[in-house]
């Protein structure tokens, strides 16, 4: 080593004390080192940019969400009078709403509705599986027909079927009179109006839960399915083990959608079923309550309750799904 890089080692530093015998060069603190050079300001580090880029999105929510939820709740403790206005009554709608006899029964049908209404997940997956394989031929048309119900009106949706349910000239009993299978009348019988609804909420959510599986599977690495092939997995080994699994969160995400849509089934229970039908206690759900109490009876006091309770249970039940899924779904 040459004598002047040990002299540069070991020259003290500007502003240095004489150490202590035995000791180093004591070095102030900051001296030697270099002026931080001032900082730039930054355009848009204001956080009032960000209230302006979030402001009309929560202003939306506040107005068209937020509000009306409140607004439900007060309306829920008064009682509405002939000629407009209303009363404040306190707990007097819901203590009633407690004794009421339909109030069970539309529980019970709306919960039928969405088990039933869940069975069109795993259908959705299979089907979605089934058009995400390479090579399909006409793979475009099949997701434009399965997606053609998504974007129907409920109203043509609820007459179509209404017409094929048909008891007297209706195409499913004539199909199966031509088997020999005597038909009944689907939509009067109420032994079979709440199944034959459901079936057809199904049928129009399919295109809706097959579109996010899609995107679910796509993001599935090709890698972990080629090595399950090496490995010597069959199709239905690769589906239960590799693909449900890494679906998970798409599973999840629609099982969540579908309970909160089938509690609030309304429109396919209005239309296919009817004020008139017979089958109507043995269809009607608790959004029909609410529907009959503001809408027919004008008591908007007592259909904000029974909306609010709706909304609690809704509430109820997407916390208990949020706490389960740590459970079953897989994010890695």
């Amino acid at each position: 080593m040459s004598v002047t890089k040990l002299s540069e080692r070991t020259a003290p530093a500007p502003g240095a004390t004489l150490p202590a015998p035995g000791g180093r060069w004591r070095t102030p603190q900051g001296a030697g080192r270099r002026a931080a050079p001032a900082r730039r300001g930054r355009p848009y580090a204001s956080p009032w940019w960000a209230l302006l880029f979030i402001g009309p999105t929560a202003a939306g929510l506040a107005v068209f969400y937020l509000w009306p939820t409140v607004r439900t709740f007060l309306l829920s403790f008064t009682k509405s009078g002939p000629f407009g206005g209303s009363n404040f009554v306190g707990l007097e709608n819901y203590a009633r709403l407690a004794q009421d006899p339909d109030l069970g029964g539309a529980l019970l049908n709306t919960a039928i509705y969405t088990v039933i209404a869940l069975i069109g997940i795993p259908i959705a997956v299979i089907v979605a599986t089934l058009l995400n394989t390479r090579g399909l031929a006409g793979r475009g048309v099949y997701r434009l027909l399965y997606f053609l119900p998504v974007v129907t009106m409920p109203a043509a949706i609820a007459l179509v079927w209404r017409m094929l349910y048909n008891g007297d000239y209706g195409i499913l009993n004539e199909t199966l009179r031509a088997v020999g299978i005597p038909g009944t009348s689907w939509l009067t019988n109420p032994a079979t109006a709440l199944y034959a609804v459901a079936l057809v909420g199904i049928w129009a959510g399919l295109g809706t839960n097959i579109v996010i599986f899609l995107a679910g599977l796509q993001g599935i690495p090709d890698t972990v399915l080629e090595a399950a092939d090496l490995d010597g997995a069959g199709p239905v080994r690769k589906f239960l083990s590799i693909t449900v699994p890494l679906l998970s969160p798409s599973i999840f995400f629609v099982s969540v959608i579908s309970v909160i849509g089938s509690l609030q089934v309304f429109d396919l229970v209005y239309l296919m079923i009817g004020r008139t039908n017979p089958a109507l206690p043995d269809t009607r759900t608790i959004v029909y309550l609410f529907y009959q109490a503001g809408f027919v009876d004008n008591d908007r006091g007592y259909a904000a309750a029974i909306a609010f309770l709706l909304l609690v249970i809704i509430l109820g039940l997407t916390v208990v799904q949020f706490r389960l899924q740590k459970k079953w779904v897989h994010y890695e």
